[in-house]
């Protein structure tokens, strides 16, 4: 069980610097989608379940989806995705 742990402690420091280090924000908002769902597992093994739905819920499901209207509403992601064409 620890090692299961120590992976997605692991998973949770590559997704937070790959985030960071992301330029595309739809990359970034699925890699915060990744990190939110590891955490979720995280507090799974903590035995905190109502933590990780909450984690679940909140982080992996309303939050990305305001980030996507939110990049819809600015015309974000059509411009990149002319960008990316370019």
């Amino acid at each position: 069980m620890i090692i299961i742990e120590y992976i997605l402690l692991g998973f949770l420091i590559v997704c937070a610097v790959s985030v960071s280090l992301s330029k595309n924000l739809l990359n970034s908002i699925l890699i915060y989608m990744s990190f939110s769902l590891v955490m979720s597992m995280v507090w799974i093994c903590l035995e905190s379940p109502d933590l990780a739905i909450t984690e679940a819920a909140v982080g992996a499901g309303v939050t990305s989806i305001l980030f996507f209207v939110t990049l819809k509403k600015i015309q974000a992601i059509r411009q990149e995705d002319e960008e990316d064409e370019k």
